[in-house]
This record gives structure tokens, sequence and C-alpha cells, in this order.
């Protein structure tokens, strides 16, 4: 396939799917390119600039993929959490340097994932702290408020000395209540004073 056919499948893909990312063995099935031949294709596809490298072996065209399309193609059980999530609600001031996301599945040698989008962290967390935010990608602003806190109690530090918190007002007391009820008492014990 030439270069402008290329771009037409990726500019059909995403018009008619939806479909951003793209795995190099689904770009080689595309291709009808054999054995080692689909690295040299994708090397010269990013080279014209028809396609984006993401991370190892995922593609897309450039600009187009965001944090949210890239995550599920890398850890389709994991949701976005910590300080990136806390900022897309603007809980907090700072600009986050990575992605934490929460998942149920172990990832042994590749947990953390150099993107050209940022850094992603999985971070295994299992039976009721996990919780898949169900509509959305990103958790909730009650759910990553409580996240947030487990995660950095995990690590041994204190959310508050991390992070400036803001607009905690948004926060709806109910939900985070409830969302409560799967973390540890410390996790309780910490958010109490943070909202106070």
């Amino acid at each position: 396939m030439r270069a402008i056919e290329w771009n037409r499948f990726l500019q059909d893909q995403r018009e008619q799917y939806g479909k951003v990312v793209f795995t190099a063995t689904e770009l080689a099935n595309v291709g009808a390119c054999k054995g080692a031949s689909i690295k040299v294709v994708l090397q010269r596809l990013v080279a014209q600039g028809v396609i984006e490298r993401f991370s190892d072996g995922r593609y897309g065209l450039p600009g187009a993929v965001t944090i949210e399309d890239l995550v599920p193609s890398l850890d389709s059980n994991a949701y976005i959490t910590g300080m990136y999530a806390l900022y897309r609600h603007q809980l907090i001031t700072q600009v986050p340097v990575e992605i934490r996301c929460f998942s149920n599945r172990r990832h042994n040698r590749s947990r953390i994932r150099k993107t050209t989008l940022g850094r992603v962290v999985f971070v295994c967390v299992t039976g009721s702290v996990y919780s898949y935010p169900g509509d959305s990608l990103i958790a909730g602003a009650e759910q990553v408020l409580c996240d947030f806190v487990y995660d950095c109690r995990r690590r041994g530090l204190r959310a508050v000395d991390l992070v400036s918190f803001r607009n905690l007002e948004r926060i709806n007391i109910s939900r985070l209540q409830k969302e409560l009820q799967r973390y540890p008492a410390t996790v309780s014990r910490e958010i109490n004073d943070i909202c106070d």
C-alpha cells in the first residue's frame, strides 16, 4: 500500500468506527505484510508523518490519539485515576507528570509504559478497591480522590504533601461516603482531614 492509501484507511477507520489506535499486527494484516517487513513499512510511514508511534506496537494518526484512546489498547481492564484524573476534574493545581491507571491485572515487565502522550503506570489493585468507572475511562471525582489517597498510602506518602487541592466543594459528599466503603479506614480518615 502507498502512503495515501494508508492515510485513507486510517481516516476511514476513524470516521466509520471511531478507531484511532492500531497494533502492529492489525496494520500488518491490512497491508498484507509478512514477517519483519511490517517493521520497515511502519518505520517508513512514521518517517513520512502518515502515522505516529505512541507506544511499543501501538500506532495511529498523528494528533488523533488521546490518552483515553491509548490506555484501553494497552490494558482493557485499566481505568485512569491519580493526579491525571484529579487534574482533569480540576481538583488539584499541579500538572501531572505521569498517568496512573488502576487495573486488576498484573503487568510484570511492562507496568510502566513510556508513550508519546506521557508515562503510563499501571497499578494492580484487587478486591473492592478496583472498581471500573463504568461509563467513562476516567474515574469520577469522588472515586479518584479515594483512589489517589489509597495509592499514596500504599507508597508511604501523604496526599497533601504531593498536591494542593482546590474546588473540593464540587465533591458530592453522599457519593464520597459510598465510595469510601470500599477502602480501608485509614483512607477515610485522611480524606476527612483533606475535606475539612
